[in-house]
């Protein structure tokens, strides 16, 4: 049954283009064949002791907040299931973040330009980095900035990228200015690496027009390489999240960077996206272009050549021959085990990609065969951020997609192959909470550092008066944090538990961290022509953990260890963490990797699966602590 509900928009003029369904894929056409996800195989995804059926709730008709074309807006109705909410037996433990901007030095705003002209890139924001840029063992930030458009109000001021140094103990100074990386554009995202091996990170900047690449000059500097490097792409292009990745396997690190749509000024107020009773707006992707990601092999010698076609990485409609691509994040990681970096890409309202590595210099796209390139219902979502890790502690690997409004996020789990996946968000206990948020960027952490990882979705809506059209939504959203609650799923902690996370935020970049010292990970979100938030982690469980930094030997394996695999085991588990600095939207988070031990005070083995493919284990005296391993000086297993 489908209930009748009013619209709040104007019905579509004479000739108006009429956007596709929620979540369609405006390229895909006919010409792709895709199945819907059988929702039986959801079912034996999962432990038996939770298996419980999943009752349709109610079936009502929601409105697509997207606006339509140019003229008047299109009204859009969708038949969307409202999902039951999973009843979960067992309290979340009470944890608080307490937002200590202000208190550490952080002064950072994030200036999109926007003076009322409503052009789409306003919306999206830019990400951030911690790093340790300057090699002092603490972590620092980088946050990416965009800036004023060139016809825009002269009063209307410039942003800049921003570096603040750490003291080890969450208190922050803004060296922007003397580390000369205090540089305008309109940026997007971020990847940091130490890509010419001489140990110290190096940044590349995507952006809105010319990307930029930076090489750290010995921790005291920045300097733009980008032409001699050969990375600064398509000046016509809108880069979104970017990765340093060994993809060859040949000891340095390679660079991908997604691309978001065919965008210009000229494109966007042609298309004149408006909101009934409001005005312009920013409009969907779904009549905008589609582009194609870049791939940058790593030539030595500070110099790196497009290979994007030859590796298989561009992806074309058999229709119409154009780019399908429109991409917001990126998960690197080894889907199938074999040794080679693979590649999820999340695409925003046409379907997924989940590029395998075929060990030869190419990739085969997989997304649709495996499962994992459409939503549960067989559509294409609103895909912005996303990130990859072993859930469950198990052998399952499971992806978190962060969705639009109206659409749950969807967290695809393997099922006991790594070339098939099912979306998992209702069972696991995501779905019903995060349905009604409109999420830009996700990852998964262990917050109280139990052993188990959990969730956190940065959230807000694009238009500032969007509750006018709608009072369902709202423009500033809460930060969701969900708890691994291990067998009984995951639990959406409740906003007044979880201190100053409950504030509302036009949420867009997010990243986790160690910032003071204390041994258990603290959050950093951006937010989109605003301040950036520092949220201190202030849990007293009394748990123990362990943090593992490795070194590679800049040979066989690159110097950050990005792609290997750290195996901790105790009495009560085993965890398999990716050392991948890239996650969530736009994005990084640091190089050390954090494992929570709970109640154990003992390691019984410390397994590192280098990326050149060799192992190594370790023993480890005590917990608490932070442990550098380096691969020159690791006995091979």
């Amino acid at each position: 049954m489908i209930c009748s509900v009013p619209a709040p928009f104007s019905s579509p003029a004479p000739g108006d283009v009429t956007l596709p369904e929620e979540g369609a894929d405006s390229d895909r056409h006919d010409d792709e064949d895709w199945v819907p996800e059988d929702d039986a195989v959801i079912g034996r995804a999962f432990r038996i002791s939770l298996l419980v059926a999943v009752v349709v709730a109610a079936v009502v008709a929601l409105v697509w907040l997207w606006p339509g074309s140019k003229g008047d807006v299109v009204e859009h109705v969708i038949d969307t299931e409202a999902p039951e909410v999973v009843t979960r037996h067992v309290e979340p433990p009470q944890v608080r973040f307490v937002d200590a901007t202000e208190e550490a030095g952080i002064d950072f705003v994030h200036v999109n330009g926007a003076y009322g002209a409503k052009l789409l890139p306003e919306s999206m924001g830019s990400g951030v980095a911690i790093l340790d840029f300057d090699g002092d063992g603490d972590q620092d930030l980088l946050f990416v900035n965009s800036t004023s458009w060139p016809d825009g109000p002269t009063e209307e001021r410039k942003g800049a990228l921003a570096l603040y140094a750490n003291d080890g103990r969450g208190n922050f100074t803004d060296i922007s200015k003397a580390t000369g990386i205090d540089l305008s554009l309109y940026g997007t995202g971020i990847a940091v690496g130490d890509y010419d091996g001489d140990g110290d990170p190096d940044i590349f900047v995507s952006a809105v027009g010319t990307n930029l690449l930076l090489r750290n000059e010995g921790g005291a500097s920045f300097v733009d390489v980008t032409l001699s490097a050969g990375v600064g792409g398509d000046s016509g292009e809108w880069s979104s999240s970017s990765a340093f990745l060994d993809y060859d396997n040949d000891g340095d690190l390679d660079l991908v960077v997604g691309n978001y749509v065919r965008w210009s000024q000229e494109i966007d107020l042609t298309l004149d996206y408006r909101l009934t009773g409001i005005g312009r707006a920013y409009g969907p992707p779904v009549n905008y272009a589609g582009t194609n990601l870049y791939l940058y092999r790593n030539d030595g010698g500070g110099s790196f050549t497009d290979v994007s076609k030859e590796s298989g990485i561009e992806v074309f409609s058999k229709a119409t021959g154009e780019p399908i691509a429109k991409s917001l994040g990126l998960a690197p990681v080894d889907v199938d085990a074999d040794g080679d970096i693979d590649l999820f890409v999340a695409n925003d309202t046409v379907r997924n990609f989940l590029f395998i590595n075929q060990a030869d210099g190419t990739f085969e796209e997989a997304g649709e065969i495996q499962g994992i390139a459409y939503g549960r219902q067989g559509k294409a979502t609103g895909a912005m951020g996303v990130d990859a890790a072993f859930l469950r502690n198990d052998s399952d690997l499971a992806f978190l997609v962060a969705n639009f409004a109206n659409e749950m996020s969807s967290l695809y789990v393997s099922q006991g192959d790594t070339a098939l996946y099912t979306d998992a968000s209702i069972v696991e206990g995501l779905g019903a909470p995060s349905r009604r948020m409109l999420s830009f960027s996700v990852f998964f952490f262990d917050y109280d550092l139990d052993g188990r990882l959990d969730l956190l979705q940065a959230n807000g809506h694009l238009e500032d008066e969007i509750a006018t059209v709608d009072p369902s939504q709202s423009y500033r959203q809460a930060t969701q944090l969900f708890w691994n609650a291990g067998d009984e799923g995951l639990i959406h902690v409740e906003p007044a538990s979880t201190g100053d996370l409950s504030l509302e935020l036009v949420g867009r970049g997010s990243a986790f961290a160690d910032l003071d010292g204390d041994g258990d990970l603290d959050v950093v979100i951006t937010q989109t022509g605003d301040r950036a938030v520092f949220f201190r982690n202030e849990q007293t469980t009394g748990h123990h953990y362990l943090r593992v930094k490795l070194v590679g030997n800049g040979s066989t394996s690159n110097r950050d260890a990005i792609g290997a695999w750290i195996e901790v085991e105790t009495s009560a588990a085993v965890q398999r963490r990716l050392v991948m600095p890239t996650r969530g939207y736009q994005s990084q988070v640091e190089l050390v990797v954090t494992f929570g031990l709970g109640t154990e005070d003992r390691i019984e083995r410390l397994a590192v699966e280098w990326p050149d493919g060799s192992r190594s284990v370790h023993a480890v005296e005590g917990v608490d602590r932070v442990v550098t391993i380096r691969q020159e000086e690791a006995n091979p297993q």
